[in-house]
């Protein structure tokens, strides 16, 4: 306990517990009592009757505090400590709460969409056609113009893309959502640096290509690649057959009618609980759109990562999220100023050069990724 005659503060506590011990009955104390406070006692009794529950409240208040006066530092400590562990409990069921209902929230918005979808496409569909034919109409690969550029385009991909080891590094980060899987396809396998990497895993894969010499680099690695266009080959496969669907920067060469059924039959052709990822560059990053997406002639529109995510969700998959990668070099962004004697123009300034790296400067490419449900 501490001595009140060598602590003030504590002299005070003590004084001010004497008089709550003293004062928070509402009939006031039975002994001692002048003949004025005997004769109005009965009003006060009445009271404390009518106050009864306010009365056990200041008791327990006093209760507490006579606990709290007399506990030493190293009880108060723990009993500091174990509300401390209580509140931190309380904050991660809340944090457990919050996700949960993000979950949710977005799983409704997946649903919605592709209801919505449906509809459409029932209300759309010729009274001659039903719903599934008019999804599965004949679509037209897209142009040759890989084929006519085959070697030329190989060493484009040398010289702008990467090194086979630069893109083995990035394309590495995606080998997790494929762990465990088989029978995977990979869609513009290109040189083979992600068909290297499932099989070094384990993972049984082929690849396919527009290219014919990619195919044949494929090849001569061992891996297991054909020639052939995206939707032809998918049509041609069993349904659920198929273990993943990787695709890295492909969806940008692909003209938006054949896109979208393409993506149907890898809806049908994929396993429930498939993975499906589609990786492309950012339109809106600026530098991107300008640096990387216009340089290939063989681009034909850029996506949206909004846009890609609302494709793969229509199609039916779901737990779709989009992953940003390859952020732009911090030291190459536009710099904030540090100066305090501008004072409000500092910050003005400052504000807009935010505003411009969230425009110009943020990712270079991001990845679509779902699964089928």
């Amino acid at each position: 306990m501490i001595d009140d005659d060598r602590d003030p503060e504590a002299a005070k506590a003590g004084d001010l517990i004497t008089r709550l011990n003293a004062g928070w009955r509402i009939a006031g104390p039975e002994d001692g009592a002048s003949a004025r406070q005997r004769l109005i006692k009965p009003l006060r009794t009445a009271l404390a009757r009518l106050f009864r529950t306010q009365e056990t409240f200041n008791s327990l208040v006093v209760q507490y505090l006579n606990h709290q006066h007399h506990t030493s530092p190293e009880g108060q400590a723990a009993m500091l400590g174990e509300l401390q562990r209580y509140r931190e409990s309380l904050m991660a069921r809340e944090r457990r709460m919050d996700a949960a209902m993000n979950a949710l929230v977005a799983e409704n918005a997946e649903l919605k969409t592709a209801i919505g979808v449906l509809q459409q496409r029932v209300r759309s569909a010729p009274p001659a056609q039903s719903a599934a034919a008019a999804i599965t109409a004949t679509v037209a690969p897209p142009a040759p113009s890989a084929h006519a550029l085959s070697d030329a385009y190989v060493g484009f991909e040398d010289q702008f893309r990467g090194s086979p080891e630069a893109i083995r590094t990035r394309l590495s980060g995606y080998l997790p959502i494929f762990e465990g899987a088989r029978d995977v396809l990979d869609v513009g396998c290109g040189r083979g640096e992600f068909l290297r990497l499932l099989e070094e895993r384990g993972i049984t894969a082929r690849g396919i290509d527009l290219n014919e010499a990619m195919v044949d680099v494929c090849r001569q690695k061992g891996l297991n690649a054909t020639a052939n266009d995206a939707l032809s080959d998918l049509r041609a496969q069993p349904d659920g057959s198929l273990g993943g669907l990787f695709a890295a920067q492909v969806v940008e060469h692909l003209e938006p009618g054949y896109l979208t059924q393409t993506l149907e039959a890898a809806f049908a052709k994929l396993r429930p609980g498939a993975p499906i990822v589609l990786e492309t560059i950012n339109p809106a990053c600026w530098f991107a759109f300008f640096e990387s997406y216009v340089r290939d002639i063989t681009h034909v529109r850029p996506l949206h990562p909004d846009t890609l995510k609302f494709l793969l969700v229509a199609t039916g998959f779901q737990q779709v999220r989009i992953e940003y990668h390859a952020p732009y070099p911090e030291h190459e962004k536009l710099q904030r100023v540090a100066a305090p004697a501008l004072g409000d123009t500092a910050d003005t300034l400052n504000a807009n050069v935010d505003k411009l790296n969230g425009l110009l400067f943020t990712y270079l490419d991001y990845a679509a990724v779902g699964r089928r449900p």
